[in-house]
């Protein structure tokens, strides 16, 4: 293979500009706005586990309206992710990061207003098709960030999402009080809510208008190579460097290959063999973490059907707190573990031992007189579905390159929505828990198997992986760092740049 030509003086590459950029506030500044969309995503999909047993009393809702109640605001994603994340490739990360979060914001506290079934419906699809463009925040903090930070942030950013799901029971404390029934009168609480759920996308807007700017990676394939090193000596400054030192007088960026991305690139040769296994591991970890809890709330919660007390409703708070905090746990181990075992070996080990997890839970929750060891496994089950599923959103950040990077993950994000849109029918109350066990233990095996078949990216440069279908064959080797090493002829690898 001939060697590409010497770069001229003063040309780098985007790869070597930020590691001369190194880390810092900026990324920092970044890495807050996008967590606070993150946190957003996780009240506004999360808040539907009690949104939907509330209404499920006070409006009297059939099973079915209950589960289409939680399973629209997927749809909404499904149909977000594949034209926001698209968008995202076309006109830039910035406007569409600003775009769905003002999408969410919007439609969130419209929410509030809905008076019918037939309205909340709507406004909620909304809600989630903006939610279906927050990968593009993720992308953007991806592309700003060095080798040595890449893999911390990109977990360290979920502790935002914990957060978020933190803040939902808490809201929900204050809101809709532990007990309600015919002699309280308390119908408008879940109006407030929906509300308190939407402000920290509020946030975001006025954060990411402020700090976030276009990702210098994308305005490389716009020929913008001027614009990029404005924004990375813009981000010297911020990180406490002299801006000429680090790109002196004479610096130019070398250009990406421009591509028009579509989802049909995704199966060319280069990609089928990835996107395959990609996609069905984010369809599983998105049934499986949204079920999950689902199936937590629902054990700790209870809505009676007595004539008498039809608009009756109890939750759990401390069991659902005690569960929902795992998530912390999650993020700390998949943090701890992510660049020395590699992500794909924490993947497979937190999708196996989730699903293990979640069916004995499912076997405790027949006995009520064994409420402890129900919270301790719900506990250990948030812990590895939050921990893996983490883990697939960085390795995919990471094994796509620039030019289909945005795309690529939001359409593995629209397979995670129809995960997500089918968790409601089939972890419901009308389900035996050990049913409900059964099915997330049998797509908890699935998913760990075919996370086990994504390329391994840790160490490696952003979007520089194998892309070869023998990536995963019994005949390649390993070298003793234990990384898939095959034969030269066999290796084509492609670098971002």
């Amino acid at each position: 293979m001939s060697s590409p030509p010497p770069a001229p003086p003063g040309e780098i590459s985007i790869d070597d500009a930020i590691e001369k950029l190194g880390y810092g506030r900026f990324q920092i500044r970044v890495m807050i706005a996008a967590g606070l969309c993150f946190a957003a995503d996780a009240m506004e999909v999360l808040l539907l586990s009690f949104l939907s047993v509330v209404l499920q009393a006070l409006w009297e809702l059939t099973a079915a309206q209950t589960a289409l109640l939680t399973s629209i605001v997927f749809l909404g994603q499904f149909l977000g992710t594949l034209v926001l994340g698209p968008l995202g490739d076309r006109i830039g990360r910035r406007p569409v990061f600003l775009l769905a979060a003002v999408i969410i914001t919007i439609f969130g506290v419209a929410t509030a207003f809905c008076n019918t079934f037939g309205a909340l419906v709507v406004v909620r699809m909304l809600v989630g098709f903006g939610v279906g463009g927050l990968t593009v925040a993720f992308d953007t903090l991806a592309e700003l960030l060095p080798v040595h930070a890449r893999g911390r942030d990109l977990l360290f950013i979920d502790y935002f999402w914990t957060l978020g799901t933190l803040l939902v029971p808490v809201a929900a404390y204050v809101t809709l009080g532990e007990e309600t029934n015919a002699n309280h009168d308390n119908e408008n609480g879940w109006r407030y809510f929906v509300v308190l759920c939407a402000l920290p996308c509020f946030i975001s807007v006025i954060m990411g208008a402020w700090l976030v700017p276009e990702s210098p990676r994308w305005l490389l394939t716009q020929n913008k190579a001027d614009e990029a090193l404005a924004i990375l000596r813009k981000g010297a400054v911020a990180n406490r460097l002299d801006p000429y030192a680090v790109f002196p007088e004479g610096t130019t960026l070398k250009l990406e290959e421009p591509e028009a991305s579509t989802m049909l690139d995704l199966f060319t040769p280069t990609w089928r063999w990835i996107t395959i296994p990609m996609w069905v591991t984010w369809a599983g970890f998105a049934f499986l973490y949204y079920g999950t809890i689902l199936a937590t709330t629902s054990f700790f919660s209870e809505a009676p059907v007595d004539s008498e007390v039809s608009d009756a409703y109890t939750f759990d708070y401390g069991a659902i707190f005690v569960a929902g905090s795992a998530e912390i746990f999650g993020t700390t181990f998949a943090i701890l573990t992510v660049d020395t075992w590699g992500r794909r070996p924490v993947q497979v080990i937190s999708y196996t031992l989730g699903g293990i997890c979640i069916i004995i839970l499912g076997v405790f929750a027949k006995d009520d007189s064994l409420r402890s060891a129900m919270i301790t496994f719900a506990f250990f089950a948030r812990l590895f579905m939050m921990a893996g599923n983490i883990t697939t959103w960085v390795a995919t950040a990471e094994i796509l390159t620039t030019e289909i990077r945005t795309t690529g993950h939001s359409c593995a994000n629209a397979m995670a929505r129809l995960g997500g849109f089918a968790a409601p029918y089939l972890v419901s109350e009308a389900r035996d828990p050990l049913t409900i066990g059964g099915i997330m233990f049998g797509v908890a095996m699935v998913t760990a198997f075919t996370a086990s078949r994504l390329p391994e990216t840790k160490g490696k440069v952003l979007g520089m992986h194998l892309q070869h279908p023998l990536d995963h064959a019994d005949n390649v080797g390993t070298n003793g760092g234990g990384q898939v090493e095959l034969p030269a002829s066999q290796v084509t690898a492609k670098p971002i740049v």
